[in-house]
């Protein structure tokens, strides 16, 4: 466990430290996110701080090289340096798309080659787990387009929850911390260190490191340099830690949800379903999928009378109570954790309604106390 204390702490001490420095970048080279109606920020934000989360990132990847407990992993797998140039050529995309502004199409085609880059080198989908079917072997004609496709996914789900100060680096370090549990007792085929653990180590380090200049009210902003990083990583962790191990999880109580494909999309239920809705939203009216709105998850919380932090706050617990619940399933034999999670759920929707439900009974008392006047 000391050793990934360690990365995270690299990764989370570089971030925090580089942010102020590429805020003062961001306002010298005029890189500053301005409002408009669909932002709910009220001031202009220095952005790029996808930067300083790269250079956590290196940071955290970089000490594993000092570290014995790390050896046996760098020295027989090239998925760390897999992540570093992938992570490297998003970032790079990034960076051009918060200061030029890039075309849908572009920022796809760069998403697909960091991807490739990052398949070329070793990071992809070699095996599923099906219950009754023991371990598949995935050819390359379905391991390669997976992978991407898995990617992508990944990248644009963090870019879209990117809409209220702190939600997606918060949501990312709990995901992150919740596949870290998830994957960290797993056997390895490179030693005692595990590549998804590790980068998930490096990723909620990252998160963390940028929250404190990230959270509501903001000094700075990620960026799409920052939120797409983040996507890369954990899906990159994702699939090193299912998808490259051929090892059958330890079945529970709920066996068929301890699927090691699941888990990562439990862990990550808020910005798949906040990605989904807006999918479906877009194809009803008939707009480009593309289209940007202000009726994702979040706005809707804010809409119903929640402050900007409280619906900050609330994602997180929504993202913390799903991620407990797919490693209780996951693994704990039992169905005690799964009435608390339960119970916890019904508290989580008691919280997220109340703010309607109060404001709704202040307008019947007011519209009472009209018509009581007239």
């Amino acid at each position: 466990m000391i050793p990934y204390l360690v990365v995270f702490g690299a990764s989370a001490g570089v971030t925090f430290l580089a942010t102020p420095l590429v805020r003062r970048l961001a306002i010298r080279f005029g890189a500053i996110d301005h409002p408009s109606d669909r932002k709910v920020h009220p001031r202009p934000t220095p952005t790029l701080g996808g930067v300083a989360i790269f250079l956590g990132v290196l940071a955290g990847l970089e000490i594993t090289r000092l570290l014995p407990f790390f050896s046996d992993l760098r020295r027989t797998s090239s998925e760390l340096l897999a992540v570093a140039i992938g992570a490297a050529a998003i970032v790079l995309l990034g960076v051009y798309d918060d200061v030029r502004g890039a075309r849908v199409s572009t920022k796809v085609s760069g998403q697909v080659l960091a991807a490739g880059v990052m398949v070329l080198l070793g990071v992809q989908l070699l095996y599923l787990w099906l219950p009754g079917q023991g371990i598949l072997s995935l050819g390359p004609d379905l391991a390669v387009p997976l992978t991407i496709l898995w990617v992508l996914a990944m990248v644009n789900a963090v870019n879209l929850i990117d809409g209220l100060d702190g939600l997606a680096a918060g949501i990312v370090a709990i995901a992150a911390a919740a596949f870290f549990v998830y994957t960290f007792k797993d056997p390895s085929l490179f030693g005692a260190a595990s590549s998804g653990a590790t980068i998930s180590a490096v990723a909620a380090g990252a998160a963390i490191g940028f929250l404190p200049w990230n959270f509501h009210p903001a000094r700075n902003f990620m960026g799409d340099s920052g939120s797409m990083l983040l996507g890369l990583l954990l899906a990159a962790a994702t699939i090193v830690g299912v998808g490259r191990n051929p090892f059958p999880p330890a079945t529970g109580d709920f066996a068929v949800f301890a699927i090691p494909i699941l888990v990562p999309l439990f862990v990550l239920a808020v910005p798949f379903l906040d990605v989904l809705l807006a999918i479906l939203r877009r194809v009803r009216r008939r707009r480009p999928v593309t289209h940007a709105d202000k009726e994702h998850v979040h706005h809707r919380l804010m809409d119903i009378g929640h402050s900007h932090r409280q619906a900050v706050l609330l994602l997180y617990l929504w993202s913390a109570l799903i991620s407990v619940s797919a490693l209780a399933v996951g693994l704990i034999d039992g169905r005690l954790a799964v009435g608390v999670i339960s119970a916890a759920a019904v508290t989580v929707i008691a919280l997220t309604l109340l703010p309607r439900l109060r404001r709704r009974r202040r307008l019947r008392v007011v519209a009472a106390e009209d018509e009581h006047a007239a």
